[in-house]
C-alpha cells in the first residue's frame, strides 16, 4: 500500500475512494493528484489513462448516469472547485453488486477521488454554486455508443440530494435517458 494514498472500499467491490496525501501550510497546500506508480501500488490496478477532461456545471446540473457499449471507460474522477454527488450504478450483469449504486461527495476540500473501473454507468449532481469536475479516462470518448440511464429510475433507487422543490438541470439526453429494464447492460 502506498503510504501517499488512502483507499476506501465501497458498496461495489471495486470502485474506490482515493485520497492522495495533502501537505499544507500557512502558505496552502499541496498534492500530487496522480502518480502512476503510487495507484497502482495501492489499488492493484495497472491503468493507462488517455484522455482528460474538464466539466464547468453551476448548482444543481445533473450529468449522466452515462457509459459506453463500445470503447469502455474506466475513470479517475475529483472536483477542483466547489462540490458535487458523484453516482455509479453497476450495471455488470456477472458482478456480485450488479443493480447497486454508490454514491459520494467530492470536493474541494476534501480531495477525494472516485476510481470507477470499465463498464459502468456513472453521473454527478452539482452542489455547490458551481463545480468544476475533472476526470481521467482509460480509452477516448466514443459518441456512437453511448448510452444515458435514467437519472430517477425507481429500479436503482439513486437518492439525490436534491432539495424539495428542485429540478435538476439536465440537458435533452440526460432528461430522456432508458429505463433500467430498457438499458443494455454488460
Amino acid at each position: 500500500m502506498s503510504s501517499k494514498l488512502q483507499i476506501t472500499s465501497t458498496a461495489i467491490h471495486d470502485v474506490l475512494i482515493v485520497e492522495p496525501k495533502v501537505f499544507g501550510d500557512e502558505r496552502g497546500w499541496f498534492t500530487e493528484s496522480f502518480n502512476e506508480l503510487d495507484f497502482a501500488a495501492a489499488t492493484g490496478f495497472d491503468v493507462q489513462f488517455v484522455q482528460d477532461n474538464h466539466s464547468f456545471s453551476r448548482q444543481w446540473t445533473l450529468r449522466g448516469l452515462h457509459y459506453q457499449l463500445e470503447q469502455t471507460q474506466g475513470k479517475l474522477v475529483r472536483v477542483v472547485v466547489g462540490s458535487v454527488f458523484d453516482v455509479v450504478v453497476d450495471i455488470r450483469k456477472d458482478s456480485p453488486t450488479y443493480g447497486k449504486s454508490v454514491g459520494v461527495e467530492l470536493s474541494a476540500q476534501n480531495h477525494k477521488q472516485l476510481w470507477i473501473p470499465e463498464k459502468l454507468a456513472h453521473g454527478f449532481l452539482v452542489l455547490s454554486d458551481t463545480a468544476e469536475f475533472l476526470y481521467k479516462t482509460t480509452d477516448y470518448y466514443h459518441p456512437q455508443s453511448e448510452v444515458c440511464l435514467a437519472w430517477n429510475d425507481p429500479t436503482v433507487g439513486i437518492e439525490w440530494p436534491l432539495p424539495s422543490g428542485i429540478q435538476p438541470n439536465m440537458n435533452a439526453k440526460d432528461m430522456t435517458g432508458l429505463s433500467w429494464d430498457a438499458a443494455p447492460k454488460f
